[in-house]
């Protein structure tokens, strides 16, 4: 048993009966199915109906939309408390709120609001948002998807890669990035809501990944897909920067989920350094092994600190980008160190994908990656600090 209480942190009574609810939930239903759904590579979809049955989905939208009147804070609460035990079903209600729901809640029309939050907002549908492309990662500025008008439809070619959520039986529609024009000799990028289903959009054969393998995550490609004037997401020409503004909250949840998954390897090598016998004694006895876990038991500490006050700075109208980044770069750090550390403890065990640590160790590196690389949360938080580029030649 850790010993602080994940419970703490200055959380308000209704904040401390949301993480125990989902972490009830997370032993009780999430975790026995983990390993099945990680060996299959299935993402069990009435999880997904279960947490939406919850309210999870709804977490930070307004009742007026169909949500639960809550905040980033209770969305981090939750992705933490599952985190612990499945990253899997985690990054898929990160995904599901942050890169699916969110964009239609910040920068829809009211028709869009109206026929896409209902059923997102109660976990019926799921929705993907596609940025990366193959040449076009963390230089998203670098997007070669195109998009034209003709006879009031967009026309849109190119491919996505790495898209979450896009390929799942409930998958309604992604928002792709698009370069629809040239302002002065910048691409105009905007955000357009492609339907499942549209002709000439495909969605390619699930990866095969290191980790998170219960998790939905395909190719896509858009070959004269054709759909509406009115599919476009936001003000044209500010898809990009519309996007920016997501991530940057996106991170914020990245970092819950990295807490939890940090927290879980903690949890798991606490147990285990209980009852290893080792040499006629508890392998926790050894001062090497309890170094070790206070280590970790740090890590777990200050990302939640860091990413519950980069929530409560987003909750409360405050620039929160580089808290933010700092609260990414330290817990997805920890995440990594704590698996790495677990793994080390279960010794021989911790290489057996029936361990959760193995899991762990396996889904972890992804978090030094997605929403943001970690040298890009480090770049964000020198330019935080005043910092600019490289001086040009000669200086």
């Amino acid at each position: 048993m850790a010993i602080l209480d994940p419970y703490e942190y200055g959380l308000s009574d209704e904040e401390r009966e949301l993480a125990g609810l989902v972490r009830a939930f997370a032993d009780e239903r999430v975790a026995l199915q983990a390993y099945e759904a990680d060996r299959t590579k299935t993402l069990p979809l009435d999880i997904v109906a279960e947490m939406g049955e919850m309210g999870l989905f709804g977490l930070p939208f307004s009742e007026d939309v169909g949500g639960q009147g809550g905040d980033y804070l209770t969305l981090g609460l939750a992705i933490e408390a599952l985190a612990r035990v499945d990253q899997s079903i985690a990054i898929t209600l990160e995904a599901g709120v942050s890169l699916g729901a969110m964009p239609v809640y910040r920068f829809g029309t009211d028709a869009q609001r109206r026929a896409l939050l209902p059923d997102l907002l109660s976990g019926r549908a799921l929705a993907g948002f596609g940025l990366t492309e193959p040449e076009a990662g963390s230089d998203a500025g670098g997007t070669r998807t195109t998009a034209r008008l003709d006879a009031g439809e967009w026309v849109i070619d190119g491919a996505k890669q790495f898209i979450t959520n896009s390929g799942t039986a409930i998958t309604r529609f992604v928002t792709v990035t698009a370069v629809t024009g040239t302002v002065g000799d910048r691409k105009e990028i905007s955000t357009i809501i492609v339907p499942s289903g549209t002709a000439g959009f495909t969605v390619g054969p699930a990866y095969d990944k290191v980790g998170w393998h219960a998790s939905d995550t395909h190719p896509l490609s858009f070959d004269g897909a054709r759909v509406p004037e009115e599919n476009l997401l936001g003000e044209r020409g500010r898809g990009f920067a519309n996007f920016l503004s997501i991530l940057d909250e996106g991170r914020i949840a990245i970092a819950a989920l990295s807490t939890g998954a940090a927290e879980g390897c903690l949890e798991a090598a606490l147990d285990y350094a209980g009852t290893r016998i080792v040499f006629g004694e508890r392998l926790g006895t050894r001062q090497s092994i309890q170094f070790r876990l206070a280590r970790m038991q740090q890590r777990v500490h200050v990302s939640r600190l860091a990413w519950i006050h980069a929530a409560r700075l987003r909750d409360t109208g405050r620039p929160f980008a580089a808290a933010a980044a700092l609260a990414k770069l330290t817990a997805s750090d920890a995440a990594m160190d704590n698996a790495r550390d677990a793994t080390q403890i279960f010794g021989g065990n911790g290489f057996m994908n029936e361990y959760p640590v193995a899991r762990h160790y396996r889904d972890s590196k992804i978090l030094e990656i997605g929403e943001g690389t970690t040298e890009v949360q480090l770049l964000v938080i020198a330019r935080a600090l005043g910092l600019t580029g490289p001086a040009p030649s000669g200086r």
